[in-house]
C-alpha cells in the first residue's frame, strides 16, 4: 500500500462529512483513521437531496456507481400552493441537470448514501474505521497532534497530522464560547411512506410522483421526494416550534403539525393524520462567523457551519468541505497552517451566500398576503430554463483539480 504522506488524518464522526474526507484523503496518498462514536452506523434522518455539486464529486471518488442503483434521478423541482395545489414554478432536472450541471442530481434514502460510502471506503486499504470510539480532545505539539479517544471504557492517545471534526452540529471539538449550538425556532417533521401503500396512492395523486415536491403555505412548507428506487416517498414538514431534547429526533407535540396543515388543500391535510408516525427534529445552527480551523484542526459540515436545510444544502457543502479541505491539505503538505487558512477563507463566501440562498427561501416560501402574490407574479413570468439558470452558481460549482 502506497501511502505518499507520512502520518495520518484522524477524522471524529463517520457521518456523510466524515466518510467524504475519508476518501477525500486517501485519494490524495494520506493514511486516514476514521473514529465513530456510534457502535453501529445508522444514519439520522430518512430522505436526502443531492445536487449536481455534490454529486459530481460523489463520482470523482467512486461513490456514486454505489448510490444510483437505489437512488432516484428526479425530473423536476416543483413549487405548489399547499392551499390549492396549483402549480407554481417547475425547475427541469433529469437530463436536463446532467446535460447542463454535467452531473446528476439525485435524491436517495441517507442509509442508502451511507451504505454507498462505505462500499467505496471499502476499496481503500489506506482507511481504518474504528466504531464505538469517540474523540475527545485535541493537543497540538511539535510533532503534530494528538487526540484523546475513548474506548471500550479506556480512553488511549492517538497520533495524527491533522484532525478533521466531522462530528456534526453537536460537535465535542468545536470549542469555547462557540461550543453550543442555536435551535431556530423551527422544527421538521420527517415521515416515509410506502409508495404503494393507500397513502402513498393518494399522495401520488396530488402531485408528481417523480419530482421534488414543495408546498408553500405561511405557516409551514412540506417537501416531498421519490426515494428507494421510487419504492417510498420521503416527507419533510417545516413548522415554528419549542425546543426539544439536542439530538436528530425528538418527541413534540403532533398537534402542530396538524394545525400548521389544516387549511390546505384537504388531501394535503390528511397526510398529517395519515401519513405517520411523524417524527420531530429540531433544527440547530452554528454561529455562521466561529472559526472553523485551529492549530492542528478543521471542522467541516454542520461542525463548522450548521445551517438551516432550507437550501437543500447541508449535505452538499458538507461533501465540497470534504472534499476542498483534501485538496489543500494536499496541495501544501508540508505547511499545514497556510493549508487550514486558504481553505477556511476559500470556502466561507460560498457557504455564507448558500446560507442566504436558503434564509431567502424560507421568506419566499413563507410569504403571505401581497408578498405572496408579488412572488407568484416573479414565478409566473419566470420561464423554467430561466430559474434552472439561477443555480448555475449553486450546481454548477466545481472544485478546482476535479
Amino acid at each position: 500500500m502506497d501511502i505518499p504522506h507520512p502520518g495520518k488524518i484522524v477524522i471524529a464522526g463517520a457521518g456523510i462529512a466524515g466518510l467524504t474526507a475519508a476518501l477525500a484523503f486517501a485519494s490524495r496518498g494520506f493514511a486516514v483513521d476514521v473514529f465513530e462514536r456510534s457502535e453501529k452506523l445508522e444514519e439520522a434522518g430518512a430522505g436526502i437531496q443531492l445536487s449536481p455539486n455534490a454529486t459530481r464529486i460523489l463520482d470523482d471518488l467512486g461513490v456514486l456507481q454505489f448510490l444510483l442503483p437505489k437512488a432516484v434521478q428526479p425530473e423536476a423541482v416543483i413549487l405548489r400552493d399547499a392551499k390549492t395545489l396549483r402549480e407554481l414554478a417547475r425547475v427541469p432536472l433529469g437530463a436536463m441537470a446532467q446535460k447542463r450541471w454535467g452531473a446528476p442530481y439525485v435524491v436517495a434514502h441517507r442509509a442508502d448514501l451511507q451504505g454507498a460510502l462505505l462500499e467505496a471506503i471499502s476499496l481503500q486499504p489506506a482507511i481504518q474505521l474504528v466504531k464505538g470510539a469517540t474523540v475527545r480532545s485535541v493537543t497540538v505539539g511539535d510533532g503534530g497532534a494528538s487526540v484523546s479517544v475513548d474506548q471500550s471504557g479506556k480512553s488511549e492517545p492517538a497520533d495524527a497530522r491533522l484532525v478533521v471534526g466531522a462530528d456534526g452540529v453537536w460537535s465535542s471539538l468545536r470549542g469555547g464560547a462557540n461550543a453550543k449550538s442555536r435551535f431556530t425556532g423551527e422544527l421538521a417533521w420527517r415521515t416515509m411512506i410506502d409508495s404503494q401503500s393507500p397513502q402513498g396512492r393518494a399522495f401520488a395523486e396530488i402531485g408528481s410522483p417523480d419530482s421534488v415536491m414543495a408546498f408553500l403555505h405561511p405557516g409551514f412548507h412540506l417537501i416531498a421526494y421519490p426515494v428507494r428506487s421510487g419504492a417510498a416517498f420521503n416527507l419533510v414538514a417545516f413548522t415554528p416550534g419549542k425546543g426539544i431534547a439536542e439530538g436528530w429526533s425528538g418527541k413534540a407535540d403532533i398537534s402542530i403539525l396538524k394545525q400548521a396543515m389544516r387549511n390546505t388543500a384537504p388531501a394535503l391535510a390528511q397526510l398529517a393524520e395519515n401519513a405517520g408516525p411523524w417524527t420531530a427534529w429540531p433544527i440547530h445552527t452554528v454561529d455562521p462567523n466561529a472559526p472553523w480551523i485551529a492549530p492542528g484542526l478543521a471542522l467541516i459540515g454542520d461542525a463548522a457551519h450548521a445551517m438551516t436545510p432550507f437550501a437543500a444544502q447541508g449535505a452538499a457543502m458538507a461533501i465540497e468541505d470534504a472534499d476542498t479541505l483534501a485538496a489543500y491539505v494536499a496541495a501544501t503538505p508540508d505547511d499545514l497552517p497556510t493549508a487550514l487558512a486558504a481553505w477556511e477563507a476559500s470556502r466561507r463566501p460560498r457557504i455564507e451566500k448558500v446560507a442566504r440562498r436558503g434564509a431567502f427561501n424560507h421568506f419566499a416560501w413563507h410569504a403571505r398576503g401581497p408578498v405572496a402574490l408579488a412572488r407568484n407574479l416573479v414565478l409566473k413570468t419566470r420561464p423554467p430554463e430561466k430559474l434552472a439558470a439561477d443555480m448555475d452558481w449553486l450546481y454548477g460549482w466545481k472544485p478546482s483539480g476535479r
